[in-house]
C-alpha cells in the first residue's frame, strides 16, 4: 500500500510542479506559443506509446518495473529545463511522456494489486493522494517563481525528489511479484469489456481535464470574474478532486464500485450543468467544485474495476489498455470544448460536458453486468 501512495505522491509532485513552471520552460527554450504548442503534443505521443508496452513488462517482470520507472520519470523530468530550441524541447518532451505514462500504468497496475491482496480499497485514495501532491506542488512551485526561481532548479529538486523515492521507498518492493504465475501467457485479443471500461474511463477523463482546462477561461470570459478569482478556480476544482477521492475511497467499504460510480457521474453532471449555466462567478465557482467531487471518483473506480475483473494474471495488461483509451480522453477533452464553443458558445460547450457525465452514470451498471457476463478467463 505504501508503495502505491508514493508513487502516485511522486507523479502528482512532478505535475504539479510542471504546471506551474512551463511558462519558465517556455522562455528558457526560446519557443513561441505555437511552437510550445507542438511540443506538447509530444507529452501525450509518448505516453501513449509507452503505455500498452508497460503493461506487458509487468504481466512479465512484476513489481520490478515500477521503481525503474519512476526513476527514468524523475530523471526526465528535468530535461524540459535544459531545452534551448524547439527540436530538443520535443525531444525532451516526447521522452517525459514516455516515462509518464509508463509511470501511470505502473502506479495504477500496483494500486489494484494492493486492493486485491489486502481486500481493501486504495484506488480513490490513491489518486486523491496525487491530487493533493498537485495543489501542494503548484502553491510551492509558485511561491519559488515568486522569489526568481527558473525551470533548472524547480524541475530539478522536483526530479531528485522523485528519484530519491523511487529507490528508497519503492525499489525495497521490486520483487513483489504482480503476476498471477510465471507461467508465459498466450496472446488475447483485446477483450469487449476493457473496450467498454477504457471509454467510460475516457469520458470521465473528459470531463475532469475539460473542468481542470477551461474553468478559470469560463469564468474569466464568460462571467467577467475578477483575474484573482478566475486564476484560483483551478486549485479549487484540484481541492475538491482530492476531497472527494478521499472520501469515496471510505465510503468503498460500505458500497459497491458500480454504486459509487453512478453516484460520481451524477454528482459531477449536477455541478457541471451548475457551472455551465450560472449567471455569477461564485455560483459557477461551487458548481466547479461540485464537478471535481463527483467526476473525481469516476476514473479510480473504473480503473480498479477493470483490474478486479482481469485477476492478477493479466491485471497490469489489463489496466494499461484502459488507461491508454482513457488518456486518449484526457487528451481530447479540452480541444473538444474547444471546437464545441467556437461553434456555439463556452457555456454550451461545458454543458455538453454534463450530459457526457451522466452517460458516465447511465453506463456504469451496464459495464458491472458485462463484468458479470464475461468473467475474466
Amino acid at each position: 500500500m505504501l508503495r502505491t501512495l508514493v508513487g502516485f505522491g511522486a507523479f502528482g509532485l512532478f505535475w504539479g510542479a510542471w504546471g506551474a513552471t512551463l511558462p519558465a520552460v517556455r522562455t528558457s527554450s526560446g519557443v513561441g506559443d505555437g511552437e510550445l504548442g507542438i511540443a506538447l503534443l509530444m507529452v501525450g505521443l509518448g505516453a501513449l506509446a509507452s503505455m500498452r508496452f508497460t503493461g506487458y513488462l509487468i504481466d512479465r517482470y512484476g513489481g520490478v518495473v515500477l521503481p525503474v520507472v519512476v526513476v527514468l520519470f524523475g530523471a526526465s523530468g528535468v530535461l524540459p529545463a535544459l531545452a534551448d530550441s524547439v527540436v530538443t524541447l520535443s525531444a525532451a518532451l516526447l521522452l517525459l511522456g514516455a516515462t509518464s505514462g509508463a509511470t501511470d500504468v505502473a502506479i495504477n497496475a500496483t494500486g489494484s494489486h494492493a486492493e486485491a491482496v489486502t481486500g481493501r480499497p486504495l484506488m480513490n485514495l490513491a489518486h486523491g493522494i496525487f491530487s493533493v501532491a498537485v495543489v501542494v506542488a503548484s502553491l510551492g512551485t509558485a511561491a519559488l517563481r515568486t522569489a526568481g526561481a527558473d525551470a533548472l532548479p524547480v524541475l530539478g529538486g522536483v526530479g531528485v525528489v522523485i528519484v530519491i523515492a523511487g529507490v528508497v521507498v519503492l525499489a525495497p518492493g521490486a520483487r513483489e511479484n504482480l503476476r498471477g504465475s510465471t507461467e508465459p501467457k498466450p496472446k488475447r485479443r483485446l477483450e469487449p469489456v476493457l473496450l467498454i471500461f477504457g471509454g467510460l474511463c475516457a469520458l470521465a477523463y473528459v470531463v475532469e481535464n475539460a473542468w481542470q482546462s477551461w474553468s478559470a477561461v469560463h469564468l474569466d470570459t464568460s462571467l467577467g470574474a475578477a483575474p484573482g478569482l478566475a486564476s484560483s478556480v483551478p486549485a479549487v476544482f484540484a481541492a475538491a478532486a482530492a476531497t472527494g477521492r478521499i472520501a469515496g475511497n471510505a465510503l468503498l467499504r460500505r458500497l459497491r464500485p458500480v454504486n459509487l460510480l453512478v453516484a460520481g457521474g451524477a454528482v459531477a453532471a449536477a455541478g457541471s450543468i451548475t457551472a455551465a449555466v450560472a449567471g455569477s462567478a461564485w455560483l459557477a465557482l461551487i458548481g466547479i467544485g461540485v464537478a471535481g467531487l463527483g467526476t473525481s471518483v469516476c476514473a479510480p473506480t473504473i480503473i480498479g474495476m477493470a483490474g478486479a475483473w482481469a485477476g492478477p494474471e493479466r491485471r497490469a495488461g489489463a489496466i494499461s489498455t484502459v488507461t491508454t483509451l482513457a488518456y486518449l480522453g484526457f487528451l481530447l477533452g479540452p480541444a473538444a470544448v474547444g471546437a464545441a464553443s467556437s461553434v456555439w458558445s463556452l457555456p454550451v460547450a461545458l454543458a455538453g460536458v454534463a450530459v457526457l457525465a451522466l452517460v458516465v452514470a447511465a453506463l456504469g451498471p451496464v459495464a458491472a453486468r458485462q463484468v458479470e457476463r464475461e468473467p475474466a478467463r
